[in-house]
């Protein structure tokens, strides 16, 4: 049984959370002391990691290379971000976000869970194994980007990159995504692991109209205001249609065996059902994002003064694509539902299509057996990242994808992801060390398992 971590390993988490590497908006910049800061504190942590393993460097993403003890083939590809959102109050926080704290049960900070907690974990593993004499039998990399938060335009792109120049492909590609929750799947008691095969497609898409102008006591019938509101208005009332999809009725179907009788028997005519089970998925935020593709106005701006009629007003509306939908029709949605051609309309920044590929793959019980051994009773199943991971760079490189760490959240905890009081239990990182560990385990010179230590003895 998995034991919370002991406070050295604990500490090394916390000292990582402690370097406010935060990602913005604003294109190229970097916070380079925060980011070499926690380089150090990595190089130091880790020495047998960064003695026996090749390392390049992509700005301040890191790829590390595990040489297999066989010349050829890659077994994996494990990806983890450095990078955190910004803090939008951090006086709410029952710590500061970037204190590091660590108490009896959790370790509090931005990136416990999103993703530090993760880049240190596989360490950890790594250097765990190294100093038990590990070896891989074919070669591992580690790609810890700086920029996921921002798209990875800058890290995780140029890594994957460098890895189709090396003629690299995988059997395994594991990143950040989906986790075992408890009390979140309505009707399920047990805890369910959702081991994501892909995700969404990503489009902000930009209104813009542009006016005459004027004093505001002799208006025309409608501002660019008035009208970039009503073209908002027209788009977030007219969703997307709500649709069954494959990797959907693939996820319900394997929780089937863990509902009530009575759900159990409509899942059981899905087929003809579907239509039915969507509008009941459609009731809540999390769910509906399974069967729909989203839609979220976020930003609003037009006017420079109360008296002024405005020459210019814009809005920016956010879309999670659903597999089947592509930004480009959602772009042709958007121009049908505001039918004003005197709103401008198109996709601005980046934008990325769904992933194409959704099937399990040959390693998806190897990631779902480990989840089983370290989380015992867990029902396991598939779905789709709602929103956008590294992972997407290097879709192409491995024969199964899987987002997923074995951390055990509720709805509550689930909360503090990129929002307030962020924190991850000591156990919960224990389990994603020890995860990590049977995994490299699977991949080692010899058949035998990594011996059964929590990460107290990390």
């Amino acid at each position: 049984m998995t034991e919370p971590v002991d406070d050295r390993t604990a500490e090394r988490l916390a000292v990582a959370l402690r370097c406010a590497t935060v990602s913005t908006d604003t294109r190229g910049e970097v916070d380079d002391p925060a980011f070499a800061q926690l380089s150090a504190h990595l190089e130091q942590s880790f020495p047998r990691v960064h003695a026996e393993l090749e390392l390049e460097r992509f700005g301040y993403s890191r790829l590390y290379r595990w040489q297999g003890i066989e010349p050829d083939g890659v077994a994996a590809i494990l990806l983890a971000h450095q990078d955190v959102v910004p803090v939008d109050d951090p006086h709410r926080w029952t710590h500061p976000p970037f204190a590091g704290v660590v108490d009896d049960e959790f370790i509090w900070g931005r990136g416990a869970i999103d993703d530090k907690s993760r880049v240190l974990a596989i360490l950890e593993a790594v250097e765990a194994a190294l100093a038990e004499g590990i070896r891989p039998r074919r070669t591992i990399f580690l790609a810890f980007g700086h920029d996921e938060e921002v798209f990875g335009d800058t890290g995780a792109m140029h890594m994957a990159d460098r890895l189709r120049r090396l003629g690299v492909h995988a059997d395994l590609l594991l990143d950040e995504g989906g986790m075992i929750t408890e009390g979140v799947a309505d009707g399920v008691e047990q805890p369910v692991a959702n081991i994501m095969l892909g995700e969404k497609g990503y489009a902000t898409v930009q209104l813009s109209v542009t006016a005459v102008g004027g004093h505001s006591s002799m208006p025309g019938k409608q501002t660019a205001v008035g009208r970039i509101a009503r073209a908002v208005s027209r788009i977030q009332d007219n969703p997307m249609p709500l649709r069954m999809t494959p990797i959907t009725a693939d996820m319900l179907s394997r929780l089937r065996q863990a509902m009530p009788s009575s759900r159990r028997h409509l899942l059981g005519i899905a087929g003809f059902a579907a239509p039915l089970i969507t509008r009941v998925m459609a009731l809540r935020p999390h769910t509906e994002a399974l069967v729909r593709t989203t839609t979220a106005p976020t930003v609003i701006r037009g006017g420079v003064k109360s008296n002024v009629l405005p020459q210019h007003a814009e809005a920016a509306v956010n879309f999670r694509i659903l597999p089947g939908d592509s930004v480009q029709s959602v772009l042709e949605h958007c121009r049908k539902v505001v039918r004003d051609r005197g709103v401008h309309i198109e996709a601005e920044g980046m934008s990325s299509e769904p992933t194409a590929n959704l099937d399990p793959g040959p390693a998806f019980e190897l990631v779902a057996n480990i989840a089983r051994a370290i989380v015992p009773g867990i029902v396991v199943t598939t779905g789709i990242v709602p929103g956008a991971t590294d992972s997407r760079h290097y879709d192409d490189l491995a024969g199964t994808r899987c987002n997923f760490a074995p951390i055990v959240l509720g709805e509550r905890d689930l909360a503090t992801i990129h929002g307030t009081d962020e924190r991850l239990s000591r156990l919960n990182y224990a389990r994603l060390i020890e995860f990590n560990r049977r995994l490299i385990a699977q991949f080692a010179q010899s058949p035998a398992t990594v011996p059964q230590t929590s990460g107290a003895d990390a």
